[in-house]
């Protein structure tokens, strides 16, 4: 649970930092705007590449190098002199954090491999409730280090955090046990498909950087690159005896495949909301870090209460629906908000947000666990959190998009029209999906499914 908040902590740490960062160097929120987008282009690559080689090479030991590269990005953050050196320190917490979530799931899965086959809601709703209450309090808690010791706090904070959750690993995770046969047999290079996992940077980091360049002319060229590296990818990955990415595996379980859609688009409403209502209420509305960061309190409190409650009932179409439907809701009323909006308003929409926040991320989380072959788990957690970087990273495009260098109450009701519509598409994908699992859960299946 330490490990699995470091990464969701520090992509919403940095909202309520932005605007004194941007005034420290001189810069408006269109540059700023890297600090996120460095995190979730590191992270989308990231969370694959280290599940993969948790599922290969062992879970503990991934998990623990990620936390002393967690450490020494705080370290970093301290001596951070230019906003160029800030977003390279963003990049290597971005690589550092995302060792734990697909380590982590990889763990539950080799404990729970006894229990018949059913998905372990409790240990998923910890990692849930985890990821998302430290998400959640991420503003409140960037708020408060940045109005009491400044904005570099923001990044120092890793430093005892990884230090804690090393120690922790170490006294109580479980060792590693010896590769299996055919793993001993097979070699590095073949078990980790270094050549895959080039090839899937390469197609989507371009892909990325040109979602991120919207806001000004799009790089056209980036998205053929990206394009054909797919391509590359494709071809490479159905001749690999170890695939990085199972593409054949993917093909057969379409259910999987729109969990993972369902998720980064879910994820591009809440992100733009988090970060893009946070510069408004700063920018606007003339709030400090610290008094946004608690007026954002109750969207943490009912992200957190509600992915509980998701997680003790342990189905998926309920809580999907009932998250989408109040992401809607709470779209529309941010499309009417204005410089007179009373506070206590403000408070409730947000509070409103929080629903999908938890309700929409533990769903699609038991969904994932039940539609996952064993054998993928690590790989398969680490693309499922890629989807979310890539709803997130498209978020910063919308943002930038509708804002430019300040955030105005025009641009925030452009970009909750957009959300609005986006939340329609989504109520209604979820509404049609019969690929998804039971009411009571599921268990792990094989993979598969229409």
């Amino acid at each position: 649970m330490v490990g699995s908040m470091l990464n969701p902590v520090n992509s919403t740490m940095i909202s309520t930092a932005l605007v004194p960062i941007g005034r420290h160097f001189g810069t408006g929120a269109a540059a700023t705007v890297w600090l996120v987008a460095g995190l979730y282009l590191a992270s989308a690559v990231a969370q694959p590449a280290l599940g993969r080689v948790a599922d290969r090479l062992g879970a503990r030991r991934v998990y623990a190098t990620g936390l002393i590269l967690v450490g020494l990005s705080g370290v970093a953050g301290l001596l951070a002199d230019s906003l160029g050196q800030l977003i390279a320190v963003r990049v290597l917490t971005g690589v550092g954090t995302s060792a734990a979530y697909p380590a982590a799931m990889a763990m539950i899965r080799a404990r729970a491999a006894g229990a018949a086959g059913r998905a372990p809601g409790g240990a998923l709703g910890a990692l849930t409730v985890a990821a998302l209450g430290s998400a959640a309090v991420g503003p409140a808690l960037g708020g408060l280090l940045t109005g009491l010791l400044g904005w570099r706090a923001v990044f120092a904070v890793n430093i005892p955090l990884a230090v804690a959750g090393l120690l922790m690993a170490l006294a109580w995770l479980p060792a590693d046990g010896p590769r299996d046969a055919d793993g001993e047999r097979e070699g590095l290079w073949t078990a980790l498909d270094p050549p895959g996992v080039l090839l899937f940077a390469a197609a989507l980091l371009p892909a990325m950087f040109f979602l991120t360049g919207l806001d000004g002319r799009p790089d056209w060229p980036l998205l053929a690159v990206a394009a054909a590296a797919g391509a590359a990818l494709a071809v490479r990955e159905r001749r690999a005896r170890r695939p990085f990415i199972d593409l054949r595996m993917l093909a057969a379980n379409r259910p999987l495949v729109r969990t993972y859609a369902r998720y980064g688009a879910s994820y591009l409403v809440i992100y733009c909301v988090l970060y893009g209502f946070t510069q408004w209420l700063e920018e606007e509305r003339g709030y400090s870090s610290s008094v946004t960061g608690v007026l954002l309190l109750p969207m943490c409190a009912v992200a957190a209460v509600s992915s509980w409650a998701g997680s003790r009932r342990g189905t998926v179409r309920g809580p999907l629906l009932a998250g989408t439907a109040a992401m809607v809701a709470a779209a529309a009323a941010l499309a009417v908000t204005g410089p007179s909006t009373p506070v206590a308003v403000l408070v409730l929409i947000g509070a409103v947000f929080g629903l999908p926040n938890g309700l929409n991320s533990v769903a699609n989380q038991t969904a994932l666990y039940s539609q996952t072959p064993p054998a993928h788990t690590g790989t398969a957690a680490g693309l499922f959190r890629t989807a979310q970087y890539v709803g997130a990273v498209a978020s910063t495009s919308l943002i930038g998009l509708v804002y430019g260098e300040r955030a105005t109450t025009g641009g925030l009701h452009t970009a909750a029209t957009v959300l609005c519509g986006l939340g329609v598409l989504l109520l209604l994908a979820t509404v049609l999906d019969r690929g998804l699992p039971g009411g009571d859960g599921g268990g792990a299946r094989s993979g598969g499914g229409r």
